[in-house]
């Protein structure tokens, strides 16, 4: 179903059309479009759960350390998508805000091609150099047999893993928000099928986890691609065409600019998790928990995080596109208005998750399996601690992305480093030397409540500039 509304006018012979970015009512706006963006968000995270849960059931603690071990790999190349697709969709967007429908179709066209090219380079790195990079990523000699088996095939579809997370931007963009959920749900869907058969059934074991989540993407990607290939009279609709596809380093330049603030979220995220990672095995062993079980229970708890993570990202992700096309179009008093919704909306949702992860962690961690008392006690502490404050994660993801989304690059990437690179890395080399193992734990509600007062000195001055462009 479009979203984009055409009306004809007869003055002169022309035509007018109207996007209904600048006209719609903000609340309806953001539900049609942070709702679709919410639950692809969260079916990206759910390829990982479910290999997880299947993991953990069928192989043990060794699996789900695995691909704890392998997530630093999946978030760098997530790094590198949202790159590209965050900043073409908000380039796109603030041009079709401009009525520059032939320059929003050449930025779809330029980080289709670019990903494709990123993609497969990326792909031939990361099965070069696989063993050393797990090594470094946390892999213990246990664990390094399981990563390969799973890295080495999840590497395998990288090209189509990062066409779909490009073009399910650029859909939302296009006026199709519920296209990329769609895509995703086949693919999700598809994954929880395959998996218990590759994993249960054919004794796949980690390979089998990795067969279904490639597969998956594969579908995610030629849906989305299929789409934007295929022919359309509506002249406000972005497709993929031959002629557009030459490479313009201006505007990829342009376009990666803005998108620079998403990928270094997530590139810091690839960091903080290879800390995390040899620093949870070193104060592990030190301790009697031990090395490969504490970052077992992590990766679970980060596997949550993720996905409460996902639905103040699908928030700002669905917000991004208003409040770009309004930019565009000049219209402050929508951009506001749209921050507000979003903040409010993505914090309310992550607070009841929390509440969630506080009441009921044996049910959560009893997902993944049961390996003995000390484990599920052990991760039962990490969930609730490590969570304690991440209901301060939607305003922060939704003022990052605000920023970016109005074209302020330089805000939005300052505040995308603040949480993880700025805090938490500090935090988790420093409080484990007094507090051991608990150290890494509390780290993360220290950050947390430091980063979003610091994101509100940045939002407030911001607001207050808005009400002075409104009454002008």
């Amino acid at each position: 179903m479009t979203h984009v509304k055409q009306i004809q006018e007869n003055n002169n012979g022309l035509t007018k059309t109207e996007n209904p970015l600048g006209t719609q009512p903000i609340g309806k706006l953001l539900i049609t479009f942070s709702v679709p963006a919410i639950i692809s968000c969260l079916i990206n995270s759910i390829y990982n759960i479910v290999d997880q849960i299947f993991i953990g059931q069928g192989i043990g603690y060794l699996g789900n350390a695995a691909t704890t071990v392998a997530f630093p790999i999946m978030t760098l190349l997530l790094a590198f998508g949202t790159l590209i697709g965050s900043g073409s969709s908000a380039h796109a967007a603030i041009r079709l805000g401009e009525k520059k429908e032939d320059e929003a179709e050449k930025t779809l066209n330029n980080a289709f091609v670019f990903t494709i090219l990123i993609s497969v380079v990326l792909m031939a790195l990361g099965l070069t150099f696989l063993r050393p990079i797990l090594k470094v990523f946390g892999a213990t000699e246990t664990v390094m047999p399981y990563a390969v088996d799973y890295t080495s095939i999840i590497l395998l579809g990288t090209p189509f893993n990062m066409v779909s997370i490009v073009l399910s931007n650029l859909a939302r963009t296009d006026g199709h928000p519920r296209l990329s959920m769609y895509g995703m749900l086949i693919g999700a869907g598809l994954n929880t099928i395959l998996d218990p058969i590759y994993i249960f059934v054919f004794h796949w074991g980690v390979k089998g986890a990795a067969v279904a989540t490639i597969t998956s993407q594969i579908i995610s990607a030629i849906v989305l691609s299929v789409y934007f290939m295929r022919s359309s009279k509506n002249p406000l609709h972005m497709r993929i065409r031959r002629k557009q596809m030459r490479l313009k380093g201006k505007l990829i330049g342009s376009f990666l600019t803005l998108g620079i603030s998403s990928g270094i979220t997530q590139s810091v995220a690839c960091i903080m998790q290879v800390v995390m990672n040899n620093s949870l095995v070193y104060y592990g062993d030190k301790s009697p928990i031990g090395g490969d079980v504490a970052l077992s229970a992590m990766g679970i708890v980060m596997k949550i995080a993720m996905i409460m993570g996902a639905v103040g990202i699908g928030v700002g992700i669905g917000a991004q596109p208003i409040l770009g096309y309004n930019r565009g179009a000049g219209k402050y008093r929508r951009i506001k208005e749209t921050y507000i919704w979003a903040a409010v909306s993505a914090t309310v949702l992550i607070f009841l998750g929390w509440i969630v992860c506080q009441t009921r962690p044996e049910a959560i961690i009893g997902l993944f399996g049961k390996e003995n008392q000390e484990f599920t006690d052990f991760a039962v502490k990490c969930l609730r601690t490590y969570l304690f404050s991440i209901f301060c994660a939607g305003f922060q993801i939704v003022s990052t992305n605000y920023f970016q989304a109005t074209g302020q690059p330089l805000k939005a990437s300052l505040l995308s480093m603040l949480r993880q690179l700025l805090l938490l890395i500090p935090l988790i080399l420093i409080l484990p030397l007094f507090m051991g193992l608990d150290g890494i734990l509390y780290s993360a509600p220290v950050a947390d409540v430091a980063s979003a007062v610091i994101v509100a000195l940045f939002i407030v001055p911001e607001m207050r500039k808005l009400n002075n462009q409104i009454k002008k």
